[in-house]
């Protein structure tokens, strides 16, 4: 008896020395749809302790004799925390362990305490910018993956009682949300909302802008109307006058005489005349002007 009672205590004793403690305080955080499993590091003498864990869903339990499936990014990691999202991908009830080892020994599993259901996951407001570009109303919205839609409240200032609800599916670009009044004042606000659980965030701070315009604006247009007046009065006259001269020359150009019709100064006389008969060839010689000769032409 006494031989038997010293065996099974060395054996007790071997068994201990023989397994890691398993890893305690187990919990997980969750938020946006983005869960992590952490605990706390089992230490070992001059050796590197690794850490599995595994997940059991409702088909494992009810359908699968309670198996559990191991997790593959979560399989001999060193840290003691693990990213376990893609395994959760049902709401359903989950049981989450994980175990300790050094490659010669193991610890029991430690159990995640109750189940974990991703229907509690903790959803934030989206982060979000408002923007006035010229009279159009734009928000850029955070992109917090594919299972997030948005819905975004917006309204001019003063008007909350006619508020407009928009829901965006896609924020891969800015979206267009109104067209603004010049001068005045417009809010947004946004929050999360998730499908696949039901489940919305609360909103988001109210943001507040300014559409371009206003005062200015008109200022602006006034003075390049203004501007296009005062080259119209200056270029107007100058038009008139050019177009005055080519209706001038195309419907009554001027006539040019040929160049055997022009008289030029009459050529001196070359007569010989004595001093009497000096008088008698002034009598003679008659010079007649041009344009009677151009008459006389014409006739």
């Amino acid at each position: 008896f006494s031989f038997l009672s010293f065996s099974f205590l060395l054996l007790g004793i071997l068994g201990e020395d023989a397994l890691l403690p398993a890893p305690q305080n187990i919990s997980i955080l969750s938020t946006n749809m983005k869960h992590f499993l952490s605990w706390s590091p089992v230490t070992a003498q001059e050796e590197t302790v690794r850490y599995s864990v595994e997940f059991q869903g409702e088909y494992e339990r009810d359908y699968a004799n309670e198996s559990w499936i191991p997790i593959c990014e979560c399989s001999l990691i060193t840290a003691t925390a693990c990213n376990i999202t893609e395994d959760i991908s049902a709401t359903v009830a989950y049981k989450l362990r994980v175990r300790a080892d050094t490659g010669t020994r193991r610890s029991e599993w430690g159990t995640l305490k109750g189940f974990f259901n991703r229907i509690t996951t903790s959803l934030t407001p989206p982060l979000m910018k408002v923007i006035a570009d010229g009279y159009h109303l734009l928000v850029e919205l955070e992109d917090m993956g594919p299972a997030f839609q948005f819905c975004v409240l917006y309204w001019k200032k003063g008007q909350e009682s006619r508020m407009q609800r928009k829901v965006v599916k896609d924020v891969s670009s800015v979206v267009h949300l109104d067209t603004m009044e010049a001068g005045s004042d417009y809010c947004v606000k946004a929050q999360t909302y998730v499908e696949a659980i039901n489940r919305s965030s609360s909103f988001s701070q109210t943001q507040c802008v300014r559409a371009q315009g206003g005062t200015s604006m008109w200022l602006v247009t006034a003075l390049i109307i203004s501007a296009g007046f005062a080259v119209a009065a200056l270029t107007l006259p100058f038009l008139t006058w050019k177009t005055s001269k080519m209706l001038q020359f195309s419907c009554c150009p001027a006539s040019v005489l040929p160049d055997t019709l022009k008289v030029s100064e009459p050529p001196p006389q070359l007569i010989l005349c004595g001093s009497e008969e000096a008088e008698q060839c002034d009598l003679m010689v008659h010079v007649m002007p041009s344009e009677e000769v151009l008459r006389l032409w014409i006739q």
